[in-house]
């Protein structure tokens, strides 16, 4: 289930998630790959590979959290869902919906209470390995009396846990007016029916190839 965006806010939105999934996730592939490089070809090791790894891992599962939302790629049981009136599917889907944002509202809170004490009183804190990029040194000069950084401050890669609940808050709130102006009447996507299509649709095609093949 797709869900194109059609406000400016809502294509800018999707815009920033895509954009960061796809620089996540092609940095991890290739930061991955030249450390198994160094490794076994010439018997070295790149010293902040894994935590940087780590950290656009990070990036990658908060950010999508909330593009998963969108596009209705979540899990989630809907045997009850299916079995029951369409007034009552959406009334439920409006009780979870609030539920995720009431979840997605105190998850935002917490991360930015968190975040915050690394951007203000804790700003001299950095990361073990990963070094400082250069072009990012003036953070230096706004929050660490002028001091370089040798590696990246914690506060950086930490953005992504206030941005990705910011996100997420933001796609529940546009999943329940999706909801409200009948866009969708789920949460979730139908993935069980979805999946029983699939294989029904295998089993008659492979049937087919027998009845070919005899």
């Amino acid at each position: 289930m797709s869900y194109q965006p059609k406000s400016a806010l809502g294509r800018a939105v999707n815009q920033v998630e895509e954009t960061f999934i796809a620089i996540a996730l092609g940095l991890m592939t290739l930061v991955a790959f030249a450390n198994v490089v160094a490794r076994y070809v010439f018997n070295d090791n790149i010293l902040w590979a894994l935590e940087t790894t780590v950290y656009l891992f990070a990036w990658l599962v908060l950010i999508g959290t909330s593009y998963c939302v969108k596009v209705g790629a979540h899990l989630g049981v809907d045997v009850l869902l299916n079995i029951v009136s369409k007034p009552v599917r959406r009334t439920l889907s409006f009780l979870a919906i609030i539920a995720c944002v009431a979840f997605a509202a105190l998850l935002l809170k917490g991360s930015w209470d968190y975040w915050w004490l690394f951007a203000n009183k804790r700003s001299f804190l950095e990361v073990n390995d990963v070094p400082m990029p250069g072009f990012l040194q003036f953070f230096s000069v706004w929050l660490n009396e002028g001091e370089a950084y040798e590696k990246m401050p914690r506060f950086i890669p930490y953005f992504a846990l206030p941005l990705g609940m910011a996100l997420l808050l933001f796609r529940s709130l546009q999943a329940g007016w999706e909801l409200m102006k009948g866009e969708r009447d789920m949460l979730i996507a139908s993935h069980e029916a979805e999946d029983m299509t699939e294989e029904l649709s295998a089993e008659l095609a492979e049937d087919e190839k027998k009845a070919g093949g005899n």
